[in-house]
């Protein structure tokens, strides 16, 4: 199994000046999940090198068994200061793609012309995509036969309560929520903070951090059959 794993480039919490990035359990979690069950996985990013970590996901009460185990292994700490360019990687090579969130891809990802492209490369090629948290989002501009990949299927995301819980919804470009909706996605969700996954054809959605490892285990699930 080759997965490939894509994380934002993107550090600046809006006009705010404070810092964001991705969300770590969101991909420590996961990562670990994948590659446990023997997967390679191969880390890439728009700008490449080391992606920027969201402060707020290494504080205390954000830290799981997965962050800790990050924390501790020197050899993914290498591996992920060294991320690939977005540009550099063919899906052709993967058998599927996983995107983190945090609230990074809003700005970088969701926009980005070379990520666009790749999703509907593993699109086309009826490849597993799993996107959680903020990373639906990156589907905003990402299109299946000239309309909307999401339209039509069922979606979940960041919640626009869980964004106001967080005091970002007047911060953030779009809320994940709001854009499924106008995407015309079946989005639904389930109690802020909790686990909630769906999974529709091959495209998986997770709703928040606590959504990761399980959106992990159904994009594991979906390459053992």
């Amino acid at each position: 199994m080759k997965i490939l794993m894509v994380l934002t480039s993107h550090d600046k919490l809006g006009d705010t000046g404070k810092k964001t990035g991705f969300w770590v359990e969101e991909f420590a979690a996961p990562y670990y999940v994948l590659a446990d069950a023997g997967a390679e996985i191969t880390l890439a990013s728009p700008k490449g090198g080391q992606p920027p970590i969201d402060p707020s996901s290494t504080t205390e009460d954000a830290q799981t068994e997965a962050t800790k185990r990050f924390d501790k292994d020197d050899d993914l700490q290498k591996k992920f200061s060294l991320t690939k360019k977005l540009e550099d990687v063919d899906a052709k090579e993967f058998d599927a793609v996983f995107y983190p969130g945090g609230h990074g891809p809003l700005w970088d990802l969701a926009n980005d012309l070379k990520s666009i492209a790749l999703i509907e490369a593993f699109n086309e090629q009826m490849k597993p995509m799993a996107f959680v948290c903020h990373a639906p989002g990156v589907l905003a501009n990402v299109e299946d036969h000239k309309n909307p990949l999401v339209r039509g299927k069922k979606v979940t995301g960041f919640a626009n309560s869980e964004e106001d819980a967080v005091g970002l919804t007047n911060v953030v470009p779009f809320l994940v929520e709001d854009k499924m909706n106008q995407l015309g996605a079946d989005y639904s969700k389930g109690g802020d903070w909790s686990s909630y996954v769906l999974v529709d054809g091959k495209l998986i959605t997770g709703q928040n951090p606590a959504s990761s490892e399980k959106a992990a285990r159904e994009l594991l699930n979906m390459l053992q059959k």
